[in-house]
C-alpha cells in the first residue's frame, strides 16, 4: 500500500451532508432565477451569474461557466430551465477537469520519498492545526510512523495546540517552544524524521499576513534548512484555507501563493458554511490542486477531493 492508499474518497452521504448548507442555497437561488421562464435565456444567465458569485465562485470562475453556457445554449439552440440543472453540472465539471489536466494532479504514485516532508501554511484559525492532527491520525492509523513538528513558534497557543494534537493522535512532535527559531525547528524535525525512519513528518508554520516579505524570508529559510537534511524537502507545501471565509481564502490562496511553491491546497469547514464554492474558484483560478476538502468533526472527515463527485454533490437534487 502506497502512502496515500488510505486516503479513500471519503463517504459520499458525509460529503452530501457536508455541503448541505452551500447546495440549499444554491438551490433556492436557482429557484428563483428560472420562475416563469421556460427556457435558459440572457435573463436567466444574469441569474446564474449573481447566484454563482453569491456562493463565492468567484467572478474570473464565474464568468468561464456563464461564457460555456452561453456557447451551449447558442449551439443547441433550446433548453429548458428544467435542464439547467444538470447543465450547470456538466459544464463546472467539465472546467474542473480541463483545469486538471493542464496542471496535473497530485498522484504520490511511484516511491514516496522517506520521509515525505509535509510543510503546512496558512493563517491562525483555519483549522491548519486541527487538519495535521487529522492527517497524523490517517497516516497512523495506516501503520505509518508519523512526526509532527511545531515550527509555528510565535504563538504559544500554536505550540500548546498542535502538541494536544500529538497527544491525542499519540504521534511524537519536536518542540523548542514560543519564540523559538522555526527554522531550528523544522530542521530538528526532518534530522529526527530521518534518524528515526519516520515514513512522514507533518510541519506546522506561521500563518501571519502582516509583512508578506517577512512570511517569504521565513518559509524559504524553513525549506533552506530541511533541505540540508532531504535535498528534496519538502515534498507538499500544503495550504490550508478556510472555506467559510469566500472570497477572503482567495486573497489568502494570492498571498501564500507569491510566498512560497504552493503545491497542494486543503479546504476546511465546507459543513458550516453556504460559501463551498469558493473550492471551485480557488482550485480554477490558482491552478494549484485542492487535495483534501473538511466535511466534519471527526477525524476521519477530512476527505480526498474528488471534482467529479463534489459538483455531483453540490448540484444534487434528491439528498
Amino acid at each position: 500500500m502506497g502512502l496515500f492508499d488510505f486516503f479513500k474518497k471519503g463517504k459520499k452521504e458525509d460529503l452530501d451532508q457536508g455541503l448541505s448548507k452551500t447546495r440549499e442555497s444554491v438551490f433556492s437561488r436557482l429557484t428563483k432565477a428560472v420562475i416563469g421562464k421556460s427556457t435558459v435565456d440572457d435573463d436567466v444567465l444574469d441569474s446564474i451569474e449573481e447566484v454563482l458569485l453569491s456562493s463565492d465562485v468567484g467572478v474570473t470562475t464565474t464568468l468561464k461557466v456563464i461564457d460555456r453556457l452561453q456557447k451551449r445554449v447558442a449551439r443547441d439552440k433550446f433548453i429548458s430551465t428544467s435542464e439547467l440543472n444538470r447543465l450547470l453540472r456538466e459544464e463546472i465539471t467539465d472546467l474542473l477537469t480541463e483545469n486538471e489536466k493542464s496542471f496535473g494532479k497530485i498522484t504520490n504514485s511511484g516511491p514516496v520519498p522517506k520521509p515525505y516532508v509535509i510543510m503546512v501554511v496558512g493563517v491562525n484559525g483555519v483549522g491548519k492545526t486541527t487538519t495535521i492532527g487529522k492527517l497524523a491520525y490517517q497516516f497512523k492509523k495506516e501503520g505509518k510512523k508519523v512526526l509532527l513538528g511545531a515550527a509555528d513558534t510565535f504563538r504559544a497557543a500554536a505550540v500548546d495546540q498542535l502538541t494536544i494534537w500529538s497527544k491525542r493522535v499519540d504521534v511524537p512532535i519536536v518542540s523548542q517552544g514560543m519564540g523559538a527559531d522555526p527554522a531550528s525547528v523544522a530542521f530538528d524535525t526532518v534530522q529526527a524524521a530521518v534518524s528515526q525512519d519516520v515514513d512522514v513528518c507533518i510541519i506546522d508554520t506561521a500563518g501571519r499576513l502582516h509583512n508578506k516579505i517577512n512570511l517569504m524570508n521565513e518559509l524559504s529559510k524553513i525549506k533552506r534548512v530541511m533541505q540540508k537534511v532531504v535535498p528534496e524537502a519538502p515534498h507538499e507545501v500544503l495550504l490550508v484555507l478556510d472555506a467559510s471565509t469566500g472570497q477572503n481564502a482567495i486573497e489568502q490562496a494570492k498571498q501564500f501563493t507569491a510566498a512560497t511553491e504552493v503545491n497542494a491546497l486543503a479546504l476546511t469547514k465546507l459543513d458550516g458554511t453556504a460559501k463551498g464554492g469558493v473550492v471551485i474558484g480557488v482550485s480554477d483560478q490558482f491552478k494549484i490542486p485542492v487535495k483534501y476538502i473538511g466535511v466534519g468533526e471527526k477525524m476521519e472527515d477530512l476527505q480526498t477531493f474528488d471534482r467529479a463527485e463534489f459538483v455531483d454533490s453540490l448540484f444534487k437534487e434528491d439528498v
